[in-house]
């Protein structure tokens, strides 16, 4: 594929892999992003996964056609990027390796050298002329490791964005992009908003008329579109206005409050997303939390405390940042109910966050008392601040 003029897309697509990173289903596969930059000299930017090997190489050797590659610039240490770091170095004797400091200490861990007669360490500003496309380099730590460099492409105006702008999904499949870069950017990238701040702000004092991420599609249009996602994001606001009710049920009771809370919240003419957090994928439910501007959790007691599940989808939520959101509490316990106080001890030290007046406490199942709860909690929900 021909990105511009001089660069070439040469990553592969992975139908393959069921769950990346060991957690997270990507029913529509992965991309492994790779670049060539054809000039005086030639640059390959990043590598692809270990299942990839000889499909990269053969992607490299059309690309460059008789001639050889001159760098490898590596961007980022994770394995679905740098596994093929040897396998090109020995393809390719001459070539050099480009990375950040960081990198190369990395490189001696996944493979026994840094590459110490083969390397260019570079830096913050540091630049790399192939002949007429410039390379400048801008250290990007914690997008989402420590080594991350990004790269623009002066000449064609091009950010090589690593991890940044990346999204879940292969390239041959057609679908929303929002979407699924949300899911991969609170999954992967989430916890690291200071960082990616940062890293925008550096993005802002350059002409960039395209992003080339290391997963899915390079971005070449409306690129004010993701740089303000991209922001809202990582300064953990929310990007609409709705309720999102993430809940457990044992035997059913819990459910039939929350499917109670819904139809009162859309008579109120209120945006709500409903999540069963022992059914649904934990992604999403992670991604819609991060999405809306208002939280419901509804669980039971269970053994002192809060149903795993439920456990689970809070500690990914502070573990994330989660903050600047209203939340409230639905519980259930048939004895001695102590949901609606755990989920708050555990959200005590996110940033931020509002708290309905309205705890919904269940005691078993739902009677009219709850049922009144309900619409007050409704209301509070639905009122505009």
């Amino acid at each position: 594929m021909t990105v511009t003029r001089d660069i070439l897309y040469i990553g592969v697509n992975d139908h393959e892999t069921e769950l990346f990173e060991g957690q997270y289903h990507v029913p529509n596969g992965m991309s492994y992003n790779s670049y060539a930059i054809l000039d005086e000299k030639i640059a390959i930017m990043d590598s692809v996964d270990a299942g990839f090997t000889e499909e990269w190489l053969n992607n490299i050797r059309k690309a460059a056609g008789e001639r050889t590659p001159d760098y490898l610039v590596v961007q980022h240490m994770e394995p679905d990027h740098s596994a093929n770091i040897m396998s090109f170095m020995k393809a390719y004797p001459e070539a050099v390796v480009v990375a950040s400091a960081k990198a190369f200490a990395m490189m001696k861990n996944f493979f026994g050298t840094e590459f110490l007669e083969r390397r260019l360490v570079v830096g913050e500003g540091d630049r790399l002329s192939l002949g007429k496309h410039e390379l400048t380099f801008y250290m990007a730590p914690m997008v989402h490791w420590p080594e991350v460099i990004v790269t623009y492409d002066s000449a064609d105006k091009v950010l090589f964005s690593a991890d940044g702008f990346g999204k879940f999904g292969a390239l041959d499949v057609e679908e929303d992009w929002a979407c699924e870069a949300r899911r991969y950017y609170f999954g992967i990238v989430g916890k690291y908003g200071a960082p990616v701040q940062t890293l925008l702000k550096k993005a802002a004092r350059l002409d960039i008329q395209m992003i080339c991420p290391l997963h899915g599609p390079v971005l070449t249009e409306n690129l004010g579109y993701y740089l303000d996602l991209y922001n809202t994001w990582s300064g953990y606001q929310p990007e609409e206005e709705g309720v999102v009710i993430a809940y457990t049920s044992i035997y059913g009771n819990t459910k039939k409050a929350v499917l109670k809370l819904e139809e009162v919240l859309k008579a109120k003419g209120c945006k709500v997303v409903v999540n069963d957090l022992a059914r649904c994928d934990m992604a999403e439910a992670v991604e819609d939390a991060f999405r809306y501007s208002k939280l419901v959790l509804a669980t039971t007691t269970y053994n002192g405390e809060i149903f795993p599940f439920m456990r689970e989808f809070i500690h990914h939520l502070t573990e994330r940042g989660y903050s600047n959101r209203e939340v409230a509490f639905v519980e259930n316990g048939s004895w001695a109910p102590v949901a609606a106080k755990v989920m708050r001890d555990m959200l005590e030290k996110s940033k931020n966050l509002a708290f309905a007046e309205t705890t919904v406490k269940i005691m078993s199942a739902m009677n009219e008392e709850n049922e009144a709860q309900l619409e007050r909690l409704a209301e509070e929900l639905c009122a505009e601040k």
